[in-house]
């Protein structure tokens, strides 16, 4: 079996994440795609996230539906701050059954040169690269790679940092999240 990870926060997930994963799901040799919530990115401010479990349970809600799409709480036992390639060698001794690819937007291949082990990361496993709009479309290193897939997937100009912004300032942002997670995030007063 050939799995997806889709690291992020989703802080909250939204339907651009559900539209990218569920794209990959039907549209490519991948059999699952697991949304890997990751706890502490290194490079982003701890403060801003929600705590691990009300994001892990927005990801479950939105995703309980799709039997191809499934949350993963994997990294929260790692140490933190965790890197990719911790998760992928844990995974892979826990699943050695399993195949692992890791899906990225282009923007994150513009410097994933710079990523701890990147060279060990695409040795063993494939990447999966869907498209942002950017301003300028810069090469990459890695364009050529027999490892690295350029999916034609739907572009998505939708972010979790605009949806807490636009909470945060009282608009009304139900159709850009999946129904469950909006209840959830109204219920639980989340990012108001």
């Amino acid at each position: 079996m050939k799995i997806g990870l889709y690291f992020g926060s989703f802080n909250p997930i939204h339907i651009g994440h559900l539209i990218i994963a569920n794209h990959l799901a039907e549209h490519s040799d991948l059999d699952q795609i697991w949304f890997v919530v990751t706890p502490h990115n290194p490079h982003k401010k701890k403060s801003s996230l929600l705590n691990n479990y009300d994001r892990l349970e927005m990801v479950y809600r939105a995703t309980k539906d799709y039997i191809k799409l499934q949350p993963s709480d994997i990294e929260f036992n790692l140490p933190q701050p965790n890197y990719t390639i911790n998760t992928l060698v844990y995974l892979q001794e826990k699943h050695p059954n399993k195949t692992f690819a890791l899906i990225m937007g282009e923007d994150n291949l513009k410097s994933f040169h710079k990523w701890k082990n990147y060279e060990l990361i695409l040795q063993n496993h494939h990447l999966y690269v869907y498209p942002r709009i950017s301003k300028e479309k810069a090469e990459t290193r890695f364009d050529k790679h027999k490892k690295i897939h350029h999916i034609d997937a739907p572009i998505m100009e939708l972010s979790s940092t605009f949806i807490r912004n636009a909470i945060k300032t009282g608009k009304n942002i139900k159709p850009m999240l999946p129904q469950p997670v909006w209840e959830y995030l109204d219920e639980m007063n989340f990012y108001r």
